[in-house]
């Protein structure tokens, strides 16, 4: 059987489900994505918004009948594909292929962690009693273990943390409980599938374990598929690179307290504390930026006041490991020796400092601060590790290419022309000059300017005129999207929106968007991840509104490195690697405008840079095709156009 006769117009999917559509850029993607899977090779697909790329390699890869990991940009898609797309296929197929969804070791539970929680002293804290009922009822009846399931208590239960699984805390075959651990049972179903379904940073954490010379948590796989693969540097930068957190030491002392039993044995309750002190004193003098950037640390940042105090949390943490060493053999107990020997090499790497391949940093986020030590490029790395070592590779995404061309992504990532990668352009059925305006604001003062945040607010006033709300406004930084907000609070209420004024960070990302979704006529202000993984099909979002071009912060220690050395090699790292970058992030916030074919809606950039600066073409051609706008009165011109049942809009200016 071939793809064709599946998703073709006439085929099995056509046939037996009602309603179904056959779309051509979904059927030319399964058949490129068919065609690596037989041959072998490396395929790069960006497939417009709308395409279904989601099936055009499902249905390849399960037609393949090879060993194929399918590796997503979020655990949410995860969710959507097992929950929803292969029961879909199977069930409509009557296919039989198994197919099983492995996450990372943190999203289960952990049922000795779970045992010893009901019997040490913090079962008894207030924050911990209330749930652990809940959390009973759930452990009797749960089958897989992922912590997911738990929406009784949502994702920031204290509790969780207490009985998640983890890689510094999973004890291998002589647990106890091994036989009946979920993460146990969930890797012998991955064993057995067919197609596995992982996120990236699973998938990356597995490849740096291998290429640490340890086993890998992965079966042996002929190919894999990345969906979002413009995620893939990040991710493999972070998990290429080491990191220690307050948060990480914190965790290390409460599992020691509880299987050490700190409450009979006062020399481990002292060193626990002593371990807590040492670690507050370093993290000190380690601050990152308001914003939460990270910072570079230089080595000479390590003053000797610092040095003094990083050698006495060495050797606290080295008291810990000799401690537990010292006690009768126990898994559990040596696995505590094992994760304090761990924190002791990263901060030794971290300390080593600077060099031409790695950047040491710092960063403080909300109550927690990290100290880490990253890889400036990760292109070797993935080179060797991946892309000569597995057979078939498809990595796809509705933002892969900037201006038109994979130079920039394949680059990155390592995939050298002597690969013979093979590139597709998928474009979107959506009609984006039918459905969308691109308003350009491009009268605006420089977005560096002092005048131009209030001249940015009141083209937003404008907009908010003309639309009604139903409008997300995208940030480049927290502290813009504060500004904004805060402005934005001080209208006379109902001035600017009928519904409410929100902001990222209230409530989870989930419930805000629910309770944007709801009002339909609401505001919402965001930054980071808000810039994708946002789907609000319908007319409750009907405005994006993006504050500057997503420039990645030049001050970031890894970027400033990355820069750097293309300038070293003779490259103009503002076009090579800064421009594009930020191309794709412009086009994923484009993306969280149009979802179907009945969206409408206006798409606004408040950064005159774009109109008015050379690398403002680049930025241009990688956004689809849409009417231009170049003042608030063609905008109300084409939205009430949009408005009337028997009207057109008005063309304006098409992008080449």
């Amino acid at each position: 059987m071939r793809v064709s006769d599946i998703l073709a117009p006439h085929g099995t999917l056509a046939r037996v489900m009602p309603g179904y559509e056959s779309r051509a850029g979904q059927l030319e993607m399964a058949e490129a994505v068919e065609a690596v899977l037989a041959r072998d090779g490396i395929l790069l697909v960006e497939a417009g918004t709308g395409t279904g790329k989601t099936l055009a390699y499902l249905v390849p890869a399960i037609l393949s009948g090879r060993k194929v990991i399918v590796s997503t940009g979020t655990r949410a898609l995860q969710d959507q594909i097992m929950e929803q797309d292969v029961p879909l296929l199977l069930g409509r197929l009557g296919l039989e292929t198994e197919v099983a969804c492995l996450k990372g070791l943190a999203n289960y539970l952990c049922r000795r962690r779970y045992a010893e929680l009901l019997r040490s002293a913090e079962s008894m804290a207030p924050k911990i009693a209330c749930d652990l009922p809940i959390l009973a009822r759930w452990v009797e009846r749960t089958r897989e273990g992922d912590l997911a399931e738990l929406e009784e208590l949502g994702e920031d239960a204290p509790v969780l943390a207490h009985i998640a699984s983890g890689s510094d805390t999973r004890i291998g075959p002589r647990c106890p409980h091994y036989e009946e651990c979920c993460v146990t049972r969930a890797r012998r179903g991955a064993e057995s599938a067919q197609i596995v379904v992982v996120n990236h940073h699973l998938y990356f954490a597995d490849l740096a374990l291998r290429q640490g010379g340890a086993g890998g948590v992965l079966p042996e796989h002929d190919a894999v598929i990345f969906d979002e693969a413009h995620q893939l540097e990040d991710v493999a930068t972070s998990f290429f690179g080491v990191q220690v957190s307050t948060t990480r030491l914190v965790r290390l002392c409460r599992d020691a307290r509880r299987s050490l039993d700190a409450r009979r044995d006062p020399q481990v309750s002292r060193l626990l504390e002593h371990i807590q002190r040492c670690s507050g004193e370093f993290f000190t003098g380690l601050r990152g930026s308001p914003e939460g950037g990270r910072q570079a640390l230089e080595p000479e940042a390590f003053t000797a006041e610092l040095s003094e105090r990083m050698h006495a949390l060495d050797n606290a943490l080295d008291a810990l490991a000799n401690h537990a060493r010292a006690r009768p053999p126990d898994d559990r107990i040596l696995q505590l020796a094992r994760r304090a020997e761990s924190v002791r090499e990263d901060l030794a790497t971290i300390a080593e400092g600077r060099d031409r391949a790695r950047v040491s940093w710092t960063q403080s986020r909300g109550k927690d601060s990290f100290i880490g030590s990253s890889p400036v490029d990760v292109s070797e790395l993935l080179r060797e590790a991946l892309f000569y070592r597995t057979p078939a590779i498809v990595l796809t995404s509705a933002t892969l290419g900037a201006a038109g061309s994979f130079e920039f992504v394949e680059r990155r990532l390592g995939i050298e022309s002597e690969l013979e990668p093979i590139e597709k352009i998928v474009p979107s059925p959506f009609d984006y000059r039918e459905q969308v305006a691109l308003y350009v604001a491009g009268h605006l003062p420089d977005p560096r300017s002092e005048a131009y945040f209030e001249a940015a607010f009141g083209e937003l006033r404008g907009l908010l005129e003309v639309l009604g709300g139903g409008a997300l406004v995208l940030c480049t930084s927290l502290r813009a999207m504060r500004r904004f907000h805060a402005r934005a609070l001080r209208e006379p209420a109902g001035a600017l929106v009928a519904g409410p004024i929100l902001m990222q960070g209230e409530a989870p990302k989930g419930k805000l968007l629910e309770r944007f979704r709801a009002a339909g006529d609401a505001l919402l202000f965001a930054t980071a991840s808000f810039w994708e993984g946002v789907d609000v099909p319908g007319d409750a979002l009907r405005l994006v509104v993006m504050d500057k071009l997503p420039f990645d912060v030049p001050s970031d220690p890894v970027i400033a490195a990355r820069c750097q050395r293309l300038e070293a090699e003779g490259e103009r790292s503002f076009m090579k690697y800064l421009v594009p970058a930020a191309a794709l992030a412009l086009k994923q916030g484009f993306g969280r405008l149009v979802r179907t074919r009945k969206d409408r809606g206006v798409v606004a950039i408040l950064d005159s840079r774009i109109a008015h600066r050379g690398y403002g073409k680049v930025f241009l051609r990688s956004l689809p095709e849409a009417q231009r706008c170049e003042s608030l009165e063609q905008v109300r011109r084409f939205w009430s156009a949009m408005q009337a049942p028997a009207g057109a809009p008005e063309r304006g200016e098409v992008f080449p």
